[in-house]
Formats: C-alpha cells, structure tokens, sequence
C-alpha cells in the first residue's frame, strides 16, 4: 500500500521530458505502435514475445520506462482503464516507483478525463490495504511511500485528480468497515463523521441514546439498548452557498444502516454466522464515504445522510422477540425476529429524516437481507424502486461506475405480507417467504408515498472473501462510487 498518492499538474515538456518521473505509455493488444518519440527501451519492450499488451500487462524498459496493455481496442471503456489501474498499480507499487507521468495521447479527446479518472480509481482501490492497526514491524515494512501521478495531457491529469479523490473516499469506508468492533462502535462511528464534517465543511449533528429517547426512536433505542456502547443517530448535512438550478429547492436524503456489531441478538447467530458481522455496518460507512466525495468535489445540491448506529447484542437488557415497540412515525412492531434489527434502525431514520428534512428524494443502503445473497449471488445489489425515473438514474449510475444492480419487485402483496395480528407490522415474517423483499417491504411504512425511495440491499457485495483486481478480501466500499455518481447526474 502506497502512504499517499497524489495526481501532479506539471508543464507539458516536464512531464515528457523529467528524469525524476517515470514515463508511461499505453499500447492496445491489437495495435502494438508507440507515438515516435517514445523512448528507444519501450520500442525494444514492445518487441519482446513475452509481451502481447494485454488489460494491465506491464513491461518494463532498460531505462525504467513502463510500458501498459490495454486489451483490445473494441473492448476500452471506463471499466477496463479501472482494472487495468489496479494492475498497473500493484506493478508500480513492487517496482518502487515514486512519480510517474503517463502519455494519454492514444485516448481520444472526449474520453481523456473520464478514462484518467476511472485509471486513477483503479490505482488506488486496487493497491489499498488495511493497516490502522498493524502493530508490528514486520506489517508496517509492508507499506509503500508516496506516489505521484500526471500526464502529458491535461484532460487525463484532471481525470487522475478526481479519481484519486474518489478512491479516497471508497477507502475511508473500506477503513472504517474493516476496523474491528471493539474499536469501531457507535460512538466512534460519530467520533469519525464529526472530524470528517470538520475536515470537509459538513454540518454534524448526533442524536445521542437520551434524545433518541425522548424523540420516540423506539427501533434505533429498542436495539441498540442491549449494548454498554449506546446507539445514536448520527446527521451529516452537505448544504453549498451555490446550488445548481436543476437542483434548487430540492434535497436527497441518505441514508445507511450502522449496525457496529451485530450478534443477532436473542436469535441468536449460530453455525459461525456472527464472524464476520462488524461488516453489518457497511451501508452507513458506505454513505459516509459518499459524503466525503460530494463534499470534496463541492457539488451544487443540498444532501442530508442519516447513520443509525448501534450494536445489536445479547443482555438483561436487550430487546426479545415478541416485544413490541412503538417507532419515531408512532407505527407499532411486533418483534419476531432480533436479528432483523437492521430494518428497525433504518425506519426510525428514514421517518425522522423525511419529516426534518421533507427530501425530494431518498436513498437508503444496507447489508439488510441474507436472503438477497441467495437470490443475487455476490454479483450484484439488489434494489426496489417505485419510482420510473430514480430506478433509471440509479440503473444508469451503476453502469457507468461498474457497481452492478439489480431491481427486484416491491408490490402491496409483499407489504400485507408484514402486518400483525398484535402491532401495526412485524419486523420479519417467519414463513421466509419473499425472504430479501421483506425488508424492502418493512420499510416502506416508514416512507411517505409519494417520495421517490430507493432501498440498495447490499448484503452481498459491501464485502468479499476472495481478492479482486480492484479490491482485496474484507470490506469492498461498494456504493460510494455508485452514489457519488447518482447525486452528480442530479445536479
């Protein structure tokens, strides 16, 4: 893992001809030419049999010189500059590279800042590593130093700036979801978006357990009151001087599910289900790092994210099934179920924040269901939206940023499906039937009709136990790319 990395804006003749970087260029699969001044080493490189230009493939030249494969021209996009940048990163990172000034000339004008920005992503999600803890010598000669990037081009060098920023948020989630649970509780969840709030120019307010209280938050308090570590709701708000005009007057609400720990409380996890559930809170780390994005590129739109944090545990104290709990919105839950506890944290949120903040849109994430990982695989997120135009803002978001979704149906059958014979609704139904959809359909009581909602279940892909290029195993930070880019087609 490189300590920093950072994307430099030089002058054109420095970033070609500075001995202190390391020049690199792109050559596609099918096509191996290089520009004519391209240095007499990478000429000798492309003509190597063991090198064929392949997504990501490097060479190096006798004078260090780095030669890049970006696959077959018909295949480029966004999505392959990104895997291509986690390979090339991980070939930066062993060589021990410091600066490195690439030649975008091969990209067509048009695609120059989007490709510099989906590269730069890759680099930095794909060399990335959880090391806030290590503790010995031998894990810290593990990590790198600096990198710093350009290019000869502008375009792609502005591209590298802002996918670098973007990676940057990814791994603040990742950081926070991978940072163990007697560390990571609610409070220091609201420790951690008060110095964010202070380091980008968020407004932050936390709702501690004495106020939830008294505000009536029966499913954020109901769970979390079996923990010595309190819940709280924690509210980050992002409200520019300037707002744009296709966003005046209008405010997206997100929100993410925080749950610190999650021991499924009276139902007990068993069989080894609990390891593995400090990424429980992975839907509010997810928000968090995409408030990070929107604070950093200063987007004209007033966005307000709810964090329900709180650790579902077994105590004299904690909440059992059959409970019923009064919720903020006055709606009554019969508790079934203790481990479907992050839905009754999420309603609490969803309801206070549309009645504070009246948004003309929300959006909700959440590692909500085990259900949608046996229906979706760990492939995609699976998603439920009434609304025609925000599904087809956030389908076309995850396209762009390859953080795939997939909607699944959310009809009134399945909301009849939670009544209660002794509440207003259960929290889950036993039977199990329509297992991912119950979630979804909770939560639609807590929504106003009439508000475009999209619930994101992202249970099966907020974490992986198998490396990829662009993540290793642990938290993947899925969402924050997708989010970010939602809340800029809004502006």
């Amino acid at each position: 893992m490189f300590t920093s990395i950072q994307a430099v804006v030089p002058s054109k003749q420095s970033a070609r001809t500075s001995k202190s970087h390391t020049r690199a260029m792109f050559v596609h699969s099918d096509g191996l030419q290089l520009a004519k001044d391209a240095p007499a080493s990478l000429r000798s490189a492309i003509t190597r049999a063991t090198f064929k230009g392949d997504l990501g493939e490097c060479a190096l030249g006798d004078d260090g010189a780095l030669l890049i494969g970006l696959g077959a021209k018909a295949s480029l996009s966004a999505g392959s500059l990104r895997t291509a940048g986690a390979r090339v990163g991980k070939a930066m990172f062993r060589a021990g590279m410091a600066s490195v000034a690439f030649d975008a000339s091969i990209f067509e004008k048009s695609s120059r800042e989007r490709f510099g920005r989906a590269f730069a992503e890759g680099i930095a999600l794909g060399t990335w590593r959880f090391d806030s803890l290590d503790g010995t010598a031998s894990t810290r000669s593990t990590r790198g130093g600096k990198l710093a990037l350009t290019s000869t081009e502008s375009l792609f060098t502005e591209g590298l700036a802002r996918g670098l920023a973007t990676a940057d948020a990814v791994n603040l989630t990742r950081r926070l979801g991978a940072t163990p649970p007697n560390v990571c509780d609610p409070a220091f969840v609201a420790a951690e978006a008060k110095k964010l709030a202070k380091a980008c120019g968020l407004r932050c307010r936390v709702i501690g357990y004495a106020e939830a209280l008294k505000l009536g938050m029966g499913g954020i308090c109901g769970v979390g009151q079996g923990s010595a570590a309190k819940p709280c709701l924690i509210v980050l708000e992002h409200k520019p001087k300037r707002v744009s005009a296709k966003a005046r007057g209008k405010t997206l609400m997100l929100v993410g599910k925080t749950i610190t720990y999650d021991t499924g409380g009276y139902s007990l996890k068993v069989n080894n289900g609990m390891k593995g559930m400090k990424y429980d809170k992975m839907g509010g780390m997810a928000v968090l790092g995409a408030m990070k994005a929107i604070a950093d590129n200063a987007l004209p739109i007033h966005v307000v994210a709810l964090l329900p944090a709180a650790e579902n545990m077994v105590s004299s104290n904690a909440y059992r099934p059959d409970d019923i709990i009064t919720l903020v919105n006055g709606v009554t839950v019969e508790v079934t179920n203790t481990d479907a506890e992050g839905r009754l944290v999420l309603a609490d949120a969803l309801a206070w924040g549309a009645k504070e903040f009246e948004p003309a849109m929300i959006v909700d994430l959440a590692t909500l269901t085990g259900g949608v990982v046996t229906a979706l695989g760990n492939f995609c997120a699976g998603y439920f939206c009434d609304d025609v135009k925000l599904s087809a803002l956030v389908e076309e978001s995850a396209t762009r940023v390859g953080e795939k979704v997939w909607r699944l149906p959310l009809w009134q059958e399945h909301k009849d499906f939670m009544k209660s014979q002794h509440a207003d609704i259960i929290n889950s139904n036993p039977s199990r039937l329509a297992h991912p959809i119950q979630g979804a359909a909770f939560l639609a009581y807590f929504v106003p009709p009439k508000t475009p909602w999209c619930h994101i279940d992202i249970a099966g892909v907020a974490q992986t136990d198998s490396p990829t290029d662009l993540s290793p195993s642990g938290p993947t930070g899925y969402g924050v790319r997708l989010v970010l880019d939602l809340v800029e087609s809004l502006c």
